[in-house]
């Protein structure tokens, strides 16, 4: 049975079913080289673009098919990335059920974790969070720490999570409409002493990535919760200085070897 669970969720634009495989594969590799046994990790992806990409592709073809559109594949990025984010906010109607659908894919992944990955026995948790996935889980955890149902199982509710790992994570652009910004509370209280002092939020940003931010100056809450900003140079030779590296972090050195020490130390 596992001894570490470890989510991984995506971020704005389009996805595959599959966009965690290369990470998984390349964090294990490197897991093992330190000595660890990966077989002992609880891997879990959490998708939902598939919620949104109908919609956001469906105009994107009517309006590339009838006019004339320079830049498509920056335009298409723009449209499913941006249209995550826009589509995701909670607004007070009925015809707009998107925040409660994409949290209700976290919760099934999540689920799936603890009862077929870990037995239904607790274990520490680590989410790996890249982009707008960071904005999610932080609103997740923060409704499950506010709110959760107090039948549904601790670890269920993050009070097992012992790690973030955030990428290119934009979560600062989320704040501004709020006059006092407060994170989650992390490590949670209910997690145990010995796993809260191993217990770290890691920040991973490439300077050139205009999706990725750093979180300390977000707020004084979150210079207190958040372990490291990372500064790092992500993607390869034709993406890793400029805003492609957006996308560059998944298996990039700069960033798995780090994140792989930090997994390492829960074996």
């Amino acid at each position: 049975m596992a001894d570490l669970a470890i989510a991984v969720i995506h971020g704005m634009g389009s996805q595959t079913r599959d966009f965690a495989e290369p990470v998984i594969e390349e964090l294990s590799r490197r897991v093992q080289k330190r000595g660890k046994d990966p077989a002992r990790i609880a891997w879990q992806p959490i998708y939902w673009a598939d919620l949104l990409d109908g919609a956001e592709l469906a105009y994107f073809n009517r309006a590339k098919n009838r006019g004339s559109l320079d830049y498509l594949r920056l335009r298409r990025f723009v449209v499913t990335a941006f249209g995550d984010a826009v589509a995701y906010q909670p607004v007070a109607s009925q015809h707009n059920t998107t925040y409660q659908d994409v949290h209700g894919r976290v919760r099934e992944a999540i689920h799936e974790l603890y009862v077929e990955g870990l037995g239904s026995k607790p274990k520490p948790l680590i989410v790996l969070a890249h982009s707008m996935g960071g904005h999610i889980l932080s609103n997740y955890i923060w409704d499950a720490q506010k709110g959760g149902d107090a039948s549904v199982p601790p670890f269920e509710r993050m009070s097992w999570l012992s790690g973030i790992v955030t990428f290119g994570c934009n979560i600062p652009l989320f704040t501004f409409a709020y006059s006092q910004v407060e994170p989650i509370e992390f490590p949670p209280s209910r997690l145990r002493d010995d796993l809260k002092e191993r217990a770290k939020w890691l920040n991973f940003y490439d300077p050139d990535d205009i999706l990725g931010y750093p979180l300390k100056p977000i707020s004084e809450g979150y210079a207190e919760v958040v372990t490291r900003d990372v500064a790092i140079n992500a993607g390869g030779v034709f993406s890793s200085w400029n805003p492609l590296s957006h996308n560059g972090y998944w298996t990039d050195n700069d960033f798995t070897k780090p994140v792989a020490h930090f997994i390492s130390s829960f074996l």
